[in-house]
């Protein structure tokens, strides 16, 4: 038969597994409960609820475009939105929770949005420039991503301004319900801000290297 036995153990003796730390007598065990059970059981959801997250996002963009270097070349933006939403936790001392990774999957959605307005803005600067012309080139191929991603530039700068200036309350409040507000947000805030750079950057310049490769490919044929 099993019991159930409660010991207090003081933080100093959990440096080492604490089954090596006290002996248990035959048919009794040693079980975690209370906040620890549930954040262990809220990470293995999340283990399963985060990859169907990028799936579903991954097969919406192929829906899309009707491409996978298409879809993919979107789904950047989630690396790199991730890569400043863990610099900001790690910078501010945060431990991985759930709100974290509730953050993160708001971040998620947000960040592949903002660059699915960019693809936008170059195609149709792209197809502008293709009907003046007649036909594209290398140089008015240059020419349309740089016309679109500065028409881009202004209304993506006001979108991450104004998420910064409402999410930063939430990183000084210190009322009730802050301490779960702030892991929620952090993510949030600092993905924003490096997705701009994505956006802004990177976006262009993979969007100018596959219509360049398509261009080659049709000169050759």
């Amino acid at each position: 038969m099993c019991e159930a036995v409660t010991w207090e153990v003081s933080l100093t003796r959990l440096s080492e597994p604490l089954p090596q730390k006290v002996k248990m007598p035959p048919g009794y065990y040693i079980e975690w409960s209370g906040q620890y059970e549930n954040q262990i059981s809220a990470r293995k959801r999340l283990e399963l609820v985060i990859p169907l997250v990028l799936l579903v996002i991954f097969a919406l963009l192929y829906r899309t475009y009707g491409s996978v270097k298409e879809a993919a070349h979107v789904l950047l933006a989630v690396p790199f939105a991730l890569t400043g939403g863990v610099f900001l936790v790690k910078a501010l001392g945060l431990n991985f929770s759930v709100a974290v990774w509730v953050g993160f999957i708001a971040l998620f959605g947000t960040a592949v949005q903002t660059a699915v307005v960019m693809v936008i803005y170059l195609e149709e600067a792209v197809a502008r420039r293709k009907a003046a012309d007649g036909r594209l080139t290398r140089a008015s191929l240059h020419a349309a991503v740089m016309e679109g991603a500065l028409l881009r530039l202004r209304p993506k700068v006001m979108t991450v301004a104004t998420v910064v200036a409402g999410l930063l309350p939430l990183m000084w409040s210190t009322r009730t319900g802050a301490e779960f507000m702030r892991p929620l947000a952090a993510p949030v805030l600092g993905g924003m801000v490096s997705s701009l750079l994505l956006v802004l950057i990177v976006t262009p310049v993979i969007f100018t290297w596959l219509r360049e490769r398509e261009l080659r490919r049709n000169e050759t044929e």
